[in-house]
Order: C-alpha cells, then sequence, then structure tokens
C-alpha cells in the first residue's frame, strides 16, 4: 500500500511538471487533437549514406539531390506535361540554384519569364515535399526573412476562386524588386530540407579523401541525424581524445593519401614539429617504400612529395611504438604477433613472421634501438607529446567529435531496423561469438553497448584524467580501429607493416570475420536481429564497410531482404573494383528504395552540361497502404505523451492539479 501512495505521489508530481507547459483543460485537449491528428500523417523519408571517406563533393551532390527523390517528385508532378530538358533543369535548379540561375543569366533572353515559370513549379516541387508535414512543421523550416511569402505561396492554390491574382501579385511582385534569385534559393533549401525527414549516416566519414572536416560541417547544423560509428570515425575520436596510436594512424593515412592539408587547414593541426624530426632523422633516406603513388603525386613538387615520404616514415615507426605499448598493456587484445619491430634482423635485413623469414624492402631505421626496439628516442617522445597537444587543443576538431558522441553510436535501433556500420563478430556456424572483453565473455547488443559505454569513457575528461578506465577508453578505441574482433573493423589483422616493407604479398592477406560470408543467411540475419530485440518480420540491417562489388556481380540486398549493404562508395580508390560509386538507401512511407551511384564529376561539370544524373532507384519493398505515423518510434513517443496529457486532463475534471486560465 505505501509503495502504491509513493508512485501516485511520483506521478502526480509529474502531471504538476506537464501542466506548466499545458496550464489548463483546453491547452491539453488542443494538444491531444493535434498529435492525434499527426500520428495519421505519412511517415517522412529517412536517408542513409555510408563510407562518405571526405569525399565532401560527391556526399554534397547526393543530399542536394536526396538520392533522387527530388527527382521522383518532378516526375510525379510533371511526368510527360513538360519536356525532359525541362524537367532536369528544374531538378538543377533545386539542387545547385546559385550555379544554374549563374548560366541562365548569360543565355536567357527573358529573365522575368524563366523566373515566373521556374517559381511556379518549384512551389508546386515544395507542396509536393510538404504534403507530408503539419502547417507548424513546415513554417519552422522556412527562412524567417521570407516566411511569410513562402507560406503564402505553398498553402494558397493560384487556381482557387478569387484568389488567382492575389497569387498572382505575389509572384509580379517577387520579380519586379529584384527579389526572383533569392527567393528561389530559399525554396531550394527548403524543397531539400523537406525532402528527407531524418538523416542515418552508417560510418567512416574519414579519410582518403580531400574534405572530411567540410562534411562534419554540413553534419553538425543538419535539421535531424545519426551516425554509426566506423572504424575511420573511431580512429580520429580516439586521436581528439589523446590516443599516441590513434593519432599517428590519423597522421600516417593522411599522409598515404596526399591529405595532410585536411589536418593542417582543414583542422590547424601543427604538424611541423614532425615535418622537422622527419627532415632530420630520415634525412639521408628517399623513403621509396612511403612515397605517394603516381596519382596521388600528380601535381606536388618533388620537394614536398620527399617531405610527405619521410613524413610519412616517422609516423609509421612512431606508429609501431605506440601500438606496441597498448598490446603490451592489454594481453586480453590478443595481439602480440604484431609486435614486430624485435623480429627484425638488422645484421641481415630481414624479418620473422609466423615462423617465415622474409628480406625487407626497407632496411632504415634509425630511431629503432636494437635491444630495445620499441622504446621512444628523446625526439621522438617530443614530437608525440605536441602532436598530442594540438589535437587536444583543436577547438574544430574537439566540437567535430562532440557532435560524434552526441549523435553517434555503436548502433542504432530505429523505425524496426538494425543500423550499425561494420559487422558482428561470429562463429563460422552462424552463432554470435563471445569477446572476452575486460574479462567478461559478451557477444551481439551487450558487447556493443559495453564498447560504446568504453569509448565514451575514453573521451571524457580529455586533458585532466589519467586513471585506469580513462587509459582503457583510449585502448578500445585504438582496438576499434584495427583489432581482430572489432565489430567496426571484423578482420584477423591489419597488416601494415608488411604492406609497407614486405614484398611477398601473401603477409598481406587480411581475413574477414565469418560474418561478412554469414550475413548473406537469413536466419543468420534474423538472429542477429533478435538479439537487438527486433522480431518484426520487416525488420533488416542496414550496413556498410565493405564495397559492393558490381563487378563480380555482388548484390546490395542479401539474406532475402533482411541486409541491404550500402556502402557509398564515395572514395574513389573504389570506384574501379566496384565499377560504380556505390549505394545510398532512402525509406518512406511506401517502402525502402536503393540509389546506385555513377562517380561523381564535379558541380560545374554537370551545370555547364546539365546532365545531372539521377541514378535509378530500385524499389526493395512497396507498400500500397502507407506507412504512417503510428507506426514509428516517433509516434510510439507520441501515444505515451497524448496518454500523459489524457492523465492531465483527468487530474483537472478531479480537481488534482490546479487550472491556469
Amino acid at each position: 500500500m505505501k509503495k502504491e501512495i509513493r508512485l501516485a505521489k511520483e506521478k502526480l508530481s509529474f502531471l504538476e511538471l506537464l501542466s506548466e507547459q499545458y496550464p489548463n483543460h483546453n491547452a491539453a485537449c488542443t494538444e491531444i487533437i493535434n498529435l492525434s491528428a499527426i500520428l495519421n500523417l505519412p511517415k517522412g523519408t529517412e536517408h542513409f549514406v555510408s563510407d562518405i571517406h571526405g569525399e565532401y563533393e560527391a556526399f554534397h551532390h547526393v543530399m542536394r539531390n536526396a538520392s533522387g527523390v527530388i527527382w521522383e517528385y518532378i516526375e510525379e508532378l510533371y511526368g510527360a506535361s513538360i519536356r525532359e530538358n525541362e524537367k532536369r533543369q528544374l531538378a538543377l535548379l533545386i539542387c545547385y540554384p546559385v550555379r544554374l540561375l549563374e548560366k541562365v543569366r548569360g543565355s536567357e533572353s527573358n529573365m522575368s519569364d524563366f523566373y515566373r515559370v521556374m517559381l511556379l513549379r518549384m512551389v508546386r516541387v515544395c507542396k509536393r515535399a510538404s504534403s507530408k508535414y503539419t502547417r507548424s512543421k513546415v513554417r519552422k523550416a522556412m527562412p524567417a526573412e521570407y516566411e511569410y511569402i513562402l507560406e503564402e505561396l505553398i498553402h494558397e492554390d493560384a487556381d482557387r476562386l478569387h484568389k488567382h491574382e492575389y497569387y498572382n501579385q505575389i509572384i509580379d511582385r517577387i520579380i519586379g524588386l529584384g527579389r526572383a534569385e533569392a527567393v528561389i534559393e530559399k525554396l531550394a533549401a527548403l524543397i531539400l530540407r523537406l525532402a528527407v525527414d531524418h538523416l542515418h549516416v552508417i560510418g567512416d566519414i574519414y579519410d582518403r579523401g580531400p574534405a572530411a572536416h567540410l562534411i562534419m560541417d554540413d553534419l553538425c547544423v543538419y535539421h535531424s541525424v545519426d551516425v554509426q560509428w566506423g572504424n575511420h570515425d573511431i580512429n580520429w575520436m580516439g586521436a581528439a581524445s589523446g590516443s599516441f596510436a590513434c593519432i599517428c594512424n590519423v597522421i600516417r593515412i593522411a599522409a598515404k593519401y596526399n591529405n595532410l592539408h585536411t589536418l593542417e587547414e582543414g583542422y590547424g593541426i601543427n604538424l611541423v614539429p614532425l615535418a622537422a624530426f622527419a627532415m632530420e632523422a630520415y634525412k639521408d633516406d628517399p623513403c621509396k617504400c612511403f612515397a605517394l603513388s603516381d596519382a596521388e603525386q600528380s601535381g606536388v613538387r618533388d620537394k614536398d612529395a620527399l617531405l610527405i615520404a619521410r613524413m610519412h616514415k616517422a609516423v609509421t615507426v612512431l606508429q609501431f611504438k605506440a601500438e606496441a605499448e597498448i598490446i603490451r598493456r592489454n594481453p586480453g587484445f590478443g595481439m602480440d604477433g604484431r609486435l614486430l619491430l624485435h623480429k627484425i634482423n638488422f645484421i641481415e635485413n630481414t624479418v620473422e613472421i609466423d615462423g617465415v623469414t622474409y628480406p625487407l624492402l626497407d632496411n632504415s631505421f634509425p630511431t629503432v634501438c636494437v635491444t630495445d626496439p620499441y622504446a621512444l628516442t628523446p625526439d621522438e617522445s617530443n614530437v608525440l607529446a605536441k602532436l598530442r597537444q594540438s589535437f587536444l587543443n583543436c577547438e574544430k576538431l574537439q566540437r567535430h567529435v562532440r557532435f560524434l558522441f552526441n549523435k553517434g553510436g555503436m548502433y542504432k535501433v530505429y523505425n524496426g531496423n538494425l543500423l550499425f556500420h561494420g559487422g558482428i563478430p561470429m562463429n563460422p556456424d552462424g552463432t554470435l561469438r563471445e569477446v572476452d572483453f575486460g574479462g567478461i565473455p559478451m557477444h551481439g547488443r551487450e558487447l556493443f553497448d559495453a564498447i560504446d559505454k568504453a569509448c565514451r569513457q575514453g573521451y571524457a575528461l580529455r586533458e585532466r584524467d589519467l586513471s585506469k578506465t580513462k587509459t582503457r577508453g583510449l585502448d578500445i578505441m585504438w582496438y576499434l580501429w584495427c583489432g581482430a574482433d572489432s565489430p567496426l573493423y571484423g578482420k584477423d589483422k591489419m597488416a601494415t607493416f608488411e604492406r609497407y616493407f614486405i614484398a611477398d604479398e601473401s603477409t598481406r592477406k587480411e581475413s574477414r570475420d565469418p560474418y561478412f560470408i554469414l550475413r548473406n543467411k537469413r536466419d543468420v540475419c534474423v538472429r542477429i536481429l533478435e538479439n537487438f530485440k527486433l522480431t518484426h518480420e520487416d525488420a533488416c540491417i542496414i550496413n556498410g564497410h565493405v564495397p559492393v562489388e558490381i563487378k563480380k556481380g555482388e548484390n546490395p540486398v542479401k539474406a532475402e531482404g533482411k541486409l541491404l549493404n550500402i556502402d557509398g562508395g564515395f572514395a574513389k580508390a573504389y570506384q574501379n573494383v566496384t565499377g560504380m560509386a556505390g549505394y545510398t538507401l532512402t525509406y518512406n512511407s511506401r517502402g525502402m528504395a536503393l540509389t546506385a551511384h555513377k562517380p561523381f564529376t564535379s558541380p560545374g561539370e554537370i551545370i555547364r552540361d546539365e546532365s545531372l544524373d539521377f541514378s535509378p532507384r530500385e524499389h526493395i519493398n512497396y507498400n500500397e497502404k502507407r506507412i504512417i505515423v503510428a507506426d514509428t518510434d516517433g509516434g510510439k513517443a507520441i501515444l505515451n505523451k497524448i496518454e500523459s496529457l489524457q492523465m492531465l486532463v483527468q487530474a483537472y475534471d478531479e480537481g488534482l492539479v490546479k487550472e491556469e486560465y
């Protein structure tokens, strides 16, 4: 009895707090009506992208056409009623308004007519995009300075009796006052904002491409987004948290892909100490194994290329030493096989790996002590300390990484689907593999949750906290980058040493976790979904990480539709292998659709040739009956709020909570 009274008091306290927002019976009832109506709106469009890898322009292009959603709106509205080139021009105007207007001004003889036609067409597309939302939500998405004009254009009917002249007068005055282009730009932005209700990024924003920092800038201001961490993301997160090993890996990969400007110019990371050290320590070393590839070296002066190669080698050796400290500190990682510096025979210039002796391609190791190969020299310690401070004190990087922690995680369960970047450790028989995590065997969701918590602890109190928990978190972030049981990596080893120093390509083989074969089986995917408490018939896994090799006949739809692999293939390095630029996914009230992308050229070329490529969309499933808000996670939250408001109304009726008028 006492427990029931206490619960009643807690519930009453909650209702009193709720009454501050809805102070009387009428206010609560009005909100119940509003929320009940929202439950019957069509589900908003979700947009899924993955493996962007710093390719900002390609990412920006995909976002601006919403993976073909804009083109579908135009086809639906205009079909054969206007010419193909007119539809294409309208789509380009929505996707690239500033660039297209600049081109049109140089060729169009009557800009007023152009503005009128395009404004009317864009308003119609905007009405279509806004049809899934309440007026209130659409209004909140509008730019404040044009809110009244846009609201009138969108919500009024140009052909409605007594409204025709009023509507035309708005268009005439917009053109007459020279505001047509400004309104076109705002309309385009509003259409794009309404076309996608929520964005999912299934990992690997960073590395390879030149502008991950610009992608992060866009994501930080996107209206609704979540991120599933990829192994490349966690590497940067570990670096921003102060992990020496992650810092070295980040710099090494940037040097390898001639992308140090992302660190130096994009984030303001000071690499001068590393450059000075590399030029001194490796001054007589051509560093041929660390030279840029022919493609990467294009346009780079020989002097600069040599500096990059020396920095590349210097930070790689630093990486091996920093990683050795983590491996020795964590025997449970099972990575002793990655300790290779002490297996070098400096007299014969060979190295022993798994009992086999191989000749070295590079035998210059001026900073490696024969008797203590993993010890840092005083100069190396100084360089690492300075690099760490630069990463920790970079405000922009810290802001971006805070975003990844705030909006991201190891996985996401959203509207009945399971989203994660890499894989799940599995046994060859399709069961979830137990992984020793801090002395406790874990698998599946329990493992993901424990990893997520450890990473957050590794980031917290970066400069001040040197506790074992903090250190453990940093070590886990590095392990997620390259460890055999890492769900984000999914291979038995990362053969970094072998790729640089051994010619025999068999030593570079990195075997994938059984997950990447078994995910083709429906029963395996169902077992994974059930482990994450997803038992609905339509539930599926949405993955990234591994490019879909179309050239070899691979299909992104796996396990009879229970798994979708949408590795974006944005990275140009993958496109020769895959034969295309990967996939993105949309999920609206009618179901899911995959979009296959061709390699992106440039916005300038697209506008010049008016060659916007609207890649074909493959509908994975199609629902005759629309999915409505009530069927979504957001709908469940609304139903809970309605229930609370109904209790508040009852409390008002019974005089348990005081009303204000």
